[in-house]
């Protein structure tokens, strides 16, 4: 296991910052994790030195630029068991990747009466780019169930994927911390005849990741919420899938030949990397991914896993019937975030008090709507973990809630 402290020493936000005179109690990490040091200054230094265009251009700068460029692909490939780089596609971030299998693989292979399976627990990101394929081909979306302690209900699995050709699931609840069972999911799908495409993006941050393992067929996830920079997320997709999909973006990059008549793509993965693409982001992914590596994935599951059980024990032992926390009591089956309802406490008065004692937490429906009507509620306020938390950071968010009792007069 790693040490917290030194890893914390790693944030210049964490170490540096202060408001007040107090330290930054940071847990909103499920929107978008901090940066360390070594990414900050890997992107640095590749401006000051090394950036040029890529690709394009035969100077040797220009080829220090694209070596270093896919580099990143080979990194992530590395990170989540992908069997080649060439299988990982870079995008603006996670929801484009889920807009790019939609609008490509969706538009070539699905219309009128065909079905796409969600769960009630999906992000937006996951909703409504087939809610969009649904209006333009008259597509049905089926909705697999939550249990009462926030896991998916999967008694009528095989009457949900009956006759589907895509199932599309998170393999962590954003809202929930929920941790679907992916294999299982993906062999079901395949048993049905359908397409396993993952929201991954709060799960490859968190947990020992294996694309391979899962038997899944496209996946999406983000820089940003694993320690990189916004403006780069992932796609990777089994070749011979993505090998069959039309283009998504049609520009610079991603052409073979260019006619009067028409056009040809580059191979996989420029056919869908129209125009200049996130250069100095993918250098800072990389370091990202080095960063995650020393640390040990599955020494952060470890400590989160630590952290959440701290944080449930803590939370409802001082609070009790005054809070209310969603998803699964099982870490084991959940990962660290915790949305909740605090007394008759409006979300975003929770999140304005803990402010006032530097404690980052987020308020609203976490893009997660369809989930909030499930869960009956409008919205919660959700406290999230990550590599650079401790129990201390857990206490600080208790003690911020007793401050906004005395506030409100609890």
């Amino acid at each position: 296991m790693f040490s917290v402290d030194d890893v914390r020493a790693q944030f210049p936000i964490l170490t540096d910052r202060s408001i007040d005179d107090a330290r930054l109690v940071y847990l909103d990490s499920g929107n978008t994790s901090q940066k360390p040091r070594r990414v900050i200054e890997a992107m640095s230094a590749f401006m000051e030195s090394t950036y040029a265009p890529i690709n394009r251009s035969s100077y040797r700068l220009a080829g220090e630029a694209t070596e270093a460029y896919e580099g990143a692909r080979v990194a992530v490939a590395r990170l989540i068991n992908a069997p080649s780089p060439d299988e990982i596609v870079f995008t603006k971030n996670a929801t484009e990747a889920v807009n790019l299998i939609a609008a490509s693989w969706g538009r070539t292979n699905l219309g009128e009466g065909d079905v796409v399976v969600l769960t009630e627990m999906e992000h937006h990101a996951n909703i409504v780019p087939w809610q969009m394929l649904a209006a333009e081909r008259g597509v049905e979306i089926r909705w697999i169930p939550l249990t009462s302690d926030g896991q998916l209900d999967l008694t009528d699995l095989d009457r949900h994927l009956d006759g589907a050709k895509v199932l599309a699931f998170t393999a962590m609840s954003n809202v929930l911390g929920t941790l679907p069972p992916t294999e299982r999911l993906c062999a079901a799908a395949h048993d049905a005849g359908a397409l396993a495409v993952v929201d991954a993006c709060q799960y490859v941050p968190h947990n020992v990741t294996d694309v391979q393992a899962w038997g899944a067929d496209l996946v999406a996830f983000s820089s940003h919420k694993m320690c990189g920079p916004s403006g780069i997320g992932m796609l990777w997709g089994r070749m011979e899938l993505l090998d069959a999909m039309p283009p998504f973006l049609g520009g610079g990059n991603m052409i073979d030949t260019v006619s009067f008549d028409g056009f040809t793509t580059a191979p996989v993965p420029a056919k869908f990397e129209a125009g200049t693409p996130p250069i100095v982001e993918a250098v800072g992914l990389t370091a990202a991914v080095e960063f995650l590596e020393e640390l040990g994935m599955a020494n952060v599951r470890r400590h989160e896993m630590d952290l959440t059980r701290y944080a449930l024990d803590t939370l409802n032992a001082r609070f009790g019937d005054d809070i209310t926390i969603y998803g699964p009591t099982n870490v084991e089956v959940r990962g660290g975030v915790f949305s909740f309802a605090f007394r008759d406490l409006h979300p975003h008065d929770v999140s304005q008090v803990l402010d006032q004692s530097n404690v980052c937490v987020r308020a609203g429906h976490h893009c997660a709507k369809p989930l909030m009507k499930t869960l009956g509620v409008h919205s919660t306020t959700r406290a999230s973990v990550y590599l650079y938390n401790d129990e201390g950071d857990i206490d600080a968010l208790a003690d911020g809630l007793d401050g906004a009792s005395d506030i409100f007069g609890f």
